[in-house]
């Protein structure tokens, strides 16, 4: 066992410097956001700014503890953690107060707390023991379903508190899956899921006119669908013959059915199409049959699948999603202005960003964000008051300062000797990685607005915490690896 004065010694200390460089940063970021005129007092604890140096000052002594505590704590005890912050988030649906719809904050007296970003470090130490257990593979249907377990189960109780922007950062154990050995299919459906929904939704409604009444996103989509049923026979399979076949049979009915639209009577080309997957995927059972390969079974299933949710999508978004939901999705989509509404944030932060110009305005005099025009401003969208006031280099300072933690984290994951410690690195990896893309990108208008803080910038003490107890568990098992090697 390591002794407690070792620690210190074997500490990443890089990691913790980013760490404290981004706080700092953070905190000036939370002073900007949240300043009034007059009224620059900002170690005063009623304000904004000196609630989060408070929390600030609390995440050091949590840290503190989470270092002295044996890195074997975290393995012997995952399950137990998960477990318990599990039950604390069922709670929450039931006792926690409606906060702006939701119901996912727990009032305790003075302090308000959101139990969901607690529950990332142990859905995350819980999948780290899972994985590192003896004779572990991905490739048996049990383990497979242990894992979506583990991840959905958390993010099904979070969308109980109405809170979705929150649940879908659980998807970024995605990329810890792929990293330890998750087949790429499944990555590539992920993918092709997001790229089906979009066009789908975005071209749902646009018809290519009188003449040829033919919807054009499902269009689009199944004809997507049939080139990723060639593609995947390809690449999984190598057998030019068949994809040849297919390739013809896909090229010669489109042009074939877009002639007889066009010339000789209009008609929905989508209804050829239908036949066509129709033949596809029973040419494909009858190349598994005959060859007695299940790969070409699953890439007709991949494709009878990818048709059923090419139209359940339009019912999740018309009959799942909340109506706030279905309107940024349309902003981002460009199917609604709204400038008033569900892009009024996004509209008012890029008007605070691009008037930031080159080097900015200056800490404490950017005008948008001072006079109130942005909502959220030193929450969700903290962005926008970097980008107004230090400008364009501010922002990519601060870019590249996110830049080389991520790439820190990638480092010592990677050097990890155990399972446990990599599989829990990736984790944290990947969370940090998914909160700066999506909160950058939606102060941006590039992604649907779904409401998740910048790490360490965004005022909230149950962000901050979170996030700490997420990076430290990880340092702490990382300063134990000469043990476990």
């Amino acid at each position: 066992m390591i002794h407690k004065q070792s620690i210190w010694a074997s500490l990443d200390w890089w990691t913790i410097v980013l760490y404290l460089l981004l706080l700092a940063c953070g905190w000036f970021s939370v002073c900007g956001a949240s300043y009034e005129f007059g009224n620059p007092e900002f170690l005063d604890f009623s304000t904004r700014a000196g609630k989060q140096l408070v929390w600030i000052v609390c995440s050091f002594g949590l840290a503190f503890v989470l270092l002295m505590l044996d890195d074997a704590f975290y393995d012997t005890f995952a399950y137990l953690i998960y477990v318990a912050l599990m039950l604390l988030l069922l709670v929450t649906i039931f006792i926690a107060p409606d906060t702006k719809g939701s119901h996912s904050w727990l009032i305790l007296g003075p302090v308000s707390l959101q139990p969901a970003e607690f529950a990332k470090f142990a859905t995350a130490l819980a999948l780290a023991k899972y994985m590192n257990a003896y004779g572990f593979t991905m490739r048996t249907w049990k383990s497979a379903l242990g894992l979506a377990f583990l991840v959905l189960f958390p993010m099904l109780l979070i969308i109980m508190q109405r809170e979705t922007g929150s649940a879908l950062v659980y998807l970024a154990f995605s990329l810890v899956l792929y990293r330890e050995g998750m087949p790429g299919v499944i990555l590539f459906a992920g993918v092709c899921a997001i790229v089906y929904f979009v066009v789908g939704i975005r071209y749902g409604a646009v018809m290519w006119g009188d003449s040829m009444p033919t919807p054009v996103g499902q269009y689009v989509v199944l004809f997507l669908i049939m080139l990723a049923a060639v593609g995947m026979s390809w690449l999984y399979l190598r057998q030019w013959k068949p994809v040849r076949n297919m390739l013809i049979a896909i090229l010669l009915v489109h042009l074939l059915a877009w002639i007889f639209a066009r010339y000789v009577i209009p008609f929905n080309q989508v209804w050829a199409q239908w036949g066509l997957c129709a033949l596809l995927v029973g040419y494909l059972l009858f190349l598994a049959l005959e060859g007695r390969k299940l790969n070409y079974m699953l890439i007709g299933l991949f494709t009878v699948v990818s048709i059923g949710f090419l139209y359940s999508s339009d019912y999740v978004f018309n009959q799942v999603l909340e109506p706030h939901q279905q309107m940024r999705i349309k902003v981002v989509l460009g199917l609604e202005e709204d400038p008033t509404g569900a892009g009024y944030n996004v509209n008012q932060s890029k008007i605070a960003i691009g008037s930031g110009d080159l080097t900015g305005k200056g800490f404490l005099n950017g005008t948008q964000t001072k006079l109130k025009y942005v909502p959220e401003q030193d929450t969700d969208f903290i962005f926008c008051t970097i980008g107004e006031e230090q400008g364009f280099v501010g922002s990519a300072a601060v870019l590249l300062l996110y830049l080389a933690f991520i790439l820190r984290l990638l480092f010592v994951a990677e050097r990890q000797p155990s399972v446990f410690g990599r599989v829990y690195g990736y984790s944290v990896l990947s969370i940090f990685l998914f909160h700066l893309f999506i909160n950058v990108g939606m102060v941006l208008g590039l992604t649907p607005v779904i409401g998740i803080p910048l790490p360490f910038f965004s005022y909230g003490g149950s962000s901050l915490w979170g996030f700490t107890i997420l990076l430290f568990i990880f340092l702490r098992v990382d300063a134990g690896r000469d043990r476990r090697r």
